[in-house]
């Protein structure tokens, strides 16, 4: 079964997921300062969002982000480059009725809390700061997909767990 997205709920998860991975980027950019990868992820995202076409560009831009993940030797700085992977990569949503396909919408604020704990910040800062700031229209795309994210023992399990059960209640009014 296929879950209808309109291209501007798109955007708006992509806009929501870049400020959300932007949080983070200042614990790469600490490690890292000359490289742009994650930095370049977050920005085509927002082009994206901002009306842009979904193109070539963010997916390469979002492999770019992966690899200058794998290649840093700092926790908190691999968590923020994953915040950018996942900012980008939310303009690629599946529309697949699955579980799995959440961690696209969460994914950005999972890691760029992940990066705060990392770091010996306050992650629940930045899951309230999600949270507070999240368009209804993610809050809406994510109840189409079904829940159920299996239990796990990860810290980055948890947050994914805590990030989606507090996106699918209704907006605070």
């Amino acid at each position: 079964m296929e879950i209808a997205l309109s291209l501007d709920e798109l955007r708006q998860l992509s806009l929501w997921s870049a400020d959300c991975a932007e949080r983070a980027l200042r614990f790469y950019e600490a490690v890292v300062p000359d490289d742009r990868r994650p930095r370049e992820a977050i920005e085509v995202a927002r082009e994206f969002g901002a009306g842009g076409n979904r193109t070539k560009a963010i997916r390469t831009a979002a492999w770019a982000a992966l690899k200058a993940a794998g290649e840093v030797d700092d926790a908190a700085a691999e968590a923020a480059a994953r915040a950018a992977v996942a900012a980008a990569g939310s303009a690629y949503l599946h529309p697949l009725a699955a579980a799995t396909q959440v961690k696209h919408i969460v994914g950005a604020a999972q890691y760029a809390a992940y990066a705060h704990e990392l770091a010996g910040r306050d992650p629940e800062a930045v899951v309230k700061w999600a949270i507070d700031r999240v368009p209804p229209v993610v809050r809406d795309v994510l109840r189409r997909y079904p829940d159920g994210t299996p239990p796990g023992s990860s810290r980055l399990g948890e947050l994914h767990r805590q990030l989606e059960s507090a996106l699918r209640q209704p907006s605070p009014s």
